[in-house]
C-alpha cells in the first residue's frame, strides 16, 4: 500500500499526474477521489456525472427506500466536494474518449486527464416487449425507486420479473408493504447459478413460505395493455394481472461512450490484474471493469457493493502513485429478504456442505469447496458464521487443513 509521511503527502506519487478525471456519479467514483486525497493527491479532481444527483449509495433503493414510512434521504457519499477540492460535474453525458490527446468529450465540453478511471457501472438489461407500455420499469436509479414506491400500496398486483438478489428485495419489499407479489424466474430455480442449486432450492422456499408466488422455468411472451400494463402472459401459458411490473433481468456494462477509443471491450472494459485497460493510463473499477482477479486466477466482473471499494482503492494506488500491486477481490454479497439477512462470500462450487438445516426459514450455512480448496460460504441469519471463515475464503485454504484446525471457523 502507498505511505502516507508526516507532512500528510504520499510517498511515490507520479509528477506527472495532476488532473484526476472519473467518469461515472457513483459510489466508486466517490471512493476514488476520496482515497486519492487520503493518500495525499493534491491535484485536479473532476468526477463526470450522467445523474443530476451527487454519487449516492444504490443498494438501499431495493430496501429500506421502498418500505420506509417516510421516503429516506439519499446517502450521498462526497458530502463536501467543495472541501474535498473535487469538481463534480452532474448532469454531464461522457460522449466519447480521444485516449491520443487524453481528453473525454462530454455534453458539457471536453475534459483533459492525465490518468483516467471509468466508473461508469452498467445499465439494467430491458424486454423488449416492453416498448411503449407504461406500469413496467427497472430499478436503477433513485426515479426508478420513486416509482415503484409509489406503487407499493396494499393489495396492488407487483410482478418482479427475474429472481436473482435485486429480484428477490424488491419482492420482500413489495411484500412488506402489502402487495401481492409475483416472481418469474427463466431458470428452474432462482440464484442456481450465484449460489448453486442446493442453496437455490431453499431459496425458492424462502420466497414461497412469505407468500409470493415463484413462477420458474419459463419466460415473459408478451405484455397486455392498451396504454398502462394490465397483464403478462408467460411461455407456460400463465397469464398474471399485473398493476407494476418491475424487470431484474441483469445488467449490462455501460461502455458505448468508448466506442473507437482503443480501450479494448469484453462484457466490461478488459483490464489487466493492476486494473488498466488496453489504453495506457486509462483504468476501471466498479461494475463496469473486468479484470484478472489473482484470488481466482480468472477474468471476473463483479457487481456488488464492496468490491466497488476494494478496487477504487486498488485503482488510485495504481493509477497515482508508483507502488503498483495487482488488484485481489475477494467476492462479498449481502442482502435482506422478508426480515432474513443473505450472505454470500467467495464463490459457489458443486461440491457443498450444508449445515444448520431445518425449516425454510431456520438459520443455515452452506460451504463451498473446489479443487480440495475452501472457495466460498452462503449464510442465512449466520453473519458470524460466514465471517469467521473470511481469511480461510481469503486465503483459498485446504479443506483438510480446515477439518484440522481447531477453531478455524467450520460451522458445527
Amino acid at each position: 500500500m502507498t505511505t502516507v509521511d508526516t507532512g500528510g503527502h504520499a510517498q511515490g506519487l507520479i509528477p506527472s499526474v495532476r488532473r484526476l478525471v472519473i467518469v461515472g456519479g457513483s459510489l466508486t467514483a466517490a471512493r476514488v477521489a476520496t482515497e486519492a486525497r487520503r493518500i495525499g493527491f493534491d491535484g485536479f479532481i473532476t468526477i463526470i456525472g450522467s445523474e443530476t444527483n451527487p454519487p449516492y449509495d444504490r443498494p438501499p433503493l431495493s430496501k429500506g427506500f421502498l418500505t420506509s414510512a417516510a421516503v429516506p434521504n439519499l446517502d450521498h457519499h462526497l458530502a463536501d466536494p467543495v472541501g474535498m477540492d473535487v469538481t463534480l460535474l452532474t448532469g454531464t453525458v461522457a460522449t466519447s474518449l480521444d485516449s491520443r490527446s487524453r481528453i473525454v468529450r462530454t455534453s458539457r465540453g471536453d475534459v483533459p486527464y492525465d490518468a483516467l478511471v471509468i466508473a461508469t457501472g452498467s445499465a439494467p438489461r430491458v424486454l423488449e416487449t416492453s416498448r411503449g407500455l407504461e406500469g413496467i420499469t427497472t430499478l436503477r436509479h433513485v426515479e426508478d425507486a420513486m416509482r415503484i414506491r409509489s406503487a407499493l400500496q396494499p393489495g396492488a398486483r407487483i410482478v418482479v420479473i427475474g429472481a436473482g438478489f435485486i429480484g428477490g428485495e424488491v419482492a420482500s419489499s413489495a411484500k412488506a408493504r402489502g402487495a401481492d407479489v409475483t416472481l418469474v424466474e427463466a431458470t428452474p430455480l432462482p440464484l442456481a447459478n450465484a449460489v448453486g442449486p442446493l442453496v437455490a432450492e431453499r431459496l425458492a422456499y424462502l420466497h414461497r413460505q412469505y407468500g409470493v408466488e415463484l413462477n420458474t422455468d419459463c419466460e415473459v411472451r408478451e405484455f397486455v395493455g392498451s396504454k398502462h400494463v394490465e397483464k403478462v402472459r408467460l411461455s407456460d401459458g400463465t397469464t398474471i394481472a399485473a398493476d407494476l411490473v418491475v424487470v431484474g433481468i441483469g445488467v449490462e456494462p455501460a461502455t458505448g461512450w468508448l466506442r473507437g477509443s482503443g480501450v479494448a471491450i469484453s462484457d466490461g472494459v478488459a483490464c489487466t490484474p493492476y486494473l488498466e485497460s488496453t489504453v495506457p493510463g486509462v483504468y476501471a473499477a466498479g461494475d463496469v471493469a473486468r479484470w484478472v482477479n489473482p484470488w481466482s486466477g480468472r477474468s471476473t466482473r463483479l457487481e456488488h457493493w464492496t468490491s466497488a471499494g476494494d478496487q477504487a482503492v486498488a485503482v488510485v494506488r495504481n493509477a497515482l502513485t508508483t507502488d503498483r500491486q495487482p488488484c485481489s477481490v475477494t467476492p462479498y454479497f449481502w442482502s435482506e429478504w422478508y426480515g432474513h439477512k443473505i450472505q454470500l462470500l467467495g464463490e459457489p462450487a458443486h461440491e457443498v456442505e450444508l449445515l444448520g438445516a431445518g425449516g425454510a426459514t431456520d438459520p443455515f450455512i452452506a460451504q463451498y469447496r473446489f479443487d480440495g480448496q475452501l472457495v466460498g460460504a452462503f449464510g442465512l441469519d449466520r453473519t458470524g458464521s460466514v465471517m469467521k471463515l473470511r481469511k480461510a475464503i481469503d486465503d483459498r485454504s485446504s479443506w483438510q487443513s480446515m477439518l484440522r484446525a481447531p477453531g478455524s471457523g467450520s460451522v458445527q
